[in-house]
């Protein structure tokens, strides 16, 4: 019974995985042949990737993620990461700058920030 089950849940996988590829080039606007171009591959194998539902191999991932306009984690059927936003404006020119500090001063500037928002935050509150 499990291996039944196991070839029910592989076979779906299979399928997913044939219609993502075949839906992310589709929704690129873009063919079989001219993806195969763009990655340097026959458009077989991606006739092949596309109906057997195979993942391509490792070294055409991110090369066809490029191609399709999407991260390679999407390509293999993962969430699209989301967007973490930064500040902007000098506040983001100063972060940038901190990210390029080595660890024992970041954690200097950081120390400095929570002491700074900690006496924000009391005199905020009137305490």
């Amino acid at each position: 019974m499990q291996e039944v089950f196991t070839n029910i849940l592989h076979d779906v996988d299979m399928a997913k995985a044939a219609s993502r590829l075949k839906a992310l080039r589709e929704a690129a606007g873009i063919s079989q042949r001219e993806l195969a171009r763009q990655i340097g591959e026959r458009q077989s194998n991606i006739q092949f990737w596309e109906n057997a539902g195979r993942v391509p191999r490792s070294d055409v991932l991110a090369p066809m993620a490029k191609a399709l306009g999407v991260t390679v984690e999407e390509l293999l059927g993962e969430p699209k990461p989301k967007r973490v936003a930064k500040p902007g404006g000098k506040l983001g020119q100063v972060f940038e700058s901190v990210s390029r500090l080595p660890r024992r001063q970041q954690q200097k500037v950081i120390e400095m920030a929570e002491g700074f928002l900690s006496l924000h935050q009391v005199s905020a509150n009137g305490h």
